[in-house]
C-alpha cells in the first residue's frame, strides 16, 4: 500500500469522525436556545418579532398586523351582484363558468342575499352557494334590508341585525353606520360602508 493510498484513506476517516462529532453536537443543542426538535427547523425566534400569517379574505390574501387582526378588508374585494359584469365573475371567482355567468346577471337586481340562495339554489347546492357568497354582496338597503342581508355586514350577527332592524328609520347610511358602530368595532363600521346600496 503507498503513501498516496494511507492519506486518502487517513482523509476519509477523519471526514467521518468530523461529521460524527457536528452531529452528536447538534442533537445535544449546539450551545444555544435553537430547539431542533421539529424535524431539524430551528424555531427559536420570538413569535413577537414574527411577521403575522397572511389572512385570505375573499379572494385576495391581506396580510395581518401583528398585533390585531385585520378586519373589514372583505368588503373590498366582494363584487356588488347588481353592478358585477360578467367579466368581473370569472376573474374573481375559481372555476366561475359562463354558465353560471348568464345565471347571475339574469335575476338582478338583487333586493336580499336569500332572493340570490333562492334563485341560485336552482343550479347547486346550498355549500357552492356558500362558497360564492365569499365573493360577492347585495347592497344593503338599510331601511328595507331582512336580517340576512345585514349579515353580510362585518361583524353582524342574527342579534346585531335585529337590532339594527328594531332602530330603523334612518335618515341616512351615515345615520345607520353611527348606529351600526355601537355593535361592532370601528373598522366593521367603516368597512361596512362599502356594502350598503346608495342612497
Amino acid at each position: 500500500m503507498d503513501i498516496q493510498h494511507i492519506a486518502t484513506k487517513t482523509r476519509i476517516i477523519a471526514a467521518g469522525a468530523l461529521a460524527a462529532a457536528t452531529l452528536a453536537f447538534a442533537a445535544c443543542g449546539g450551545g444555544n436556545d435553537t430547539d431542533t426538535s421539529d424535524a431539524g427547523v430551528a424555531t427559536s425566534a420570538p413569535a413577537a418579532t414574527s411577521p403575522a400569517a397572511p389572512t385570505a379574505v375573499g379572494d385576495a390574501t391581506v396580510a395581518a398586523e401583528p398585533t390585531e387582526p385585520a378586519t373589514g378588508t372583505i368588503a373590498t374585494t366582494k363584487l356588488n351582484l347588481n353592478t358585477a359584469a360578467g367579466e368581473d365573475y370569472l376573474a374573481a371567482i375559481p372555476g366561475f363558468s359562463d354558465r353560471m355567468v348568464r345565471e347571475f346577471l339574469e335575476y338582478k337586481p338583487y333586493v336580499s342575499i336569500q332572493q340570490f340562495r333562492q334563485e341560485l339554489g336552482k343550479y347547486v347546492d346550498d355549500a357552492q352557494i356558500a362558497e360564492w357568497e365569499q365573493y360577492v354582496y347585495v347592497p344593503v338597503d338599510v331601511n328595507n334590508a331582512d336580517a340576512e342581508t345585514l349579515m353580510q355586514l362585518p361583524g353582524v350577527d342574527e342579534t346585531t341585525a335585529g337590532e339594527l332592524i328594531a332602530g330603523r328609520d334612518f335618515a341616512s347610511n351615515d345615520a345607520f353606520l353611527q348606529k351600526l358602530a355601537e355593535y361592532v368595532s370601528a373598522d366593521d363600521a367603516t368597512a361596512a360602508a362599502s356594502l350598503l346600496a346608495t342612497e
